[in-house]
């Protein structure tokens, strides 16, 4: 048992974020094995597929894995829902209309005008 009072409060920090990390880790868990489960019977392959890679996504945001691990963990989910015979998941984008932009008139570039140089000094010379 720490002694020191940083220590202390450390222990306590840490089984906070070990039972934050537990639900997201469940979370994935469940899901993976829900997506293992569809793949065996064949039927909602696809929608297993989505709630496995929001599972990681939301496991990476959270840092309880790491991205490159989330990357290699949707690949192979990608590769194993395609050797099912399960059509790949194409998220349906809604992309709104956006309003056709004014166009302006382009803005008339003001040079400066270019700067005189002084008159050269007129030496009087006495002969």
């Amino acid at each position: 048992m720490p002694i020191i009072k940083s220590a202390k409060k450390r222990v306590r920090v840490a089984a906070k974020a070990n039972d934050r990390n537990k639900v997201t880790r469940l979370n994935l868990r469940n899901s993976m094995k829900a997506f293992l489960a569809s793949i065996s019977s064949g039927k909602g392959v696809s929608d297993a597929q989505v709630k496995v890679n929001s599972a990681l996504d939301q496991a990476v945001k959270k840092g309880v894995i790491h991205k490159n691990k989330a990357a290699r963990k949707k690949s192979q989910i990608a590769v194993a829902a395609k050797n099912s015979g399960a059509k790949p998941t194409v998220k349906a984008t809604k992309v709104a209309a956006k309003p056709a932009a004014k166009k302006t008139a382009p803005k008339a570039v003001s040079k400066k005008p270019a700067t005189k140089k002084p008159a050269a000094k007129k030496s009087s010379t006495k002969k």
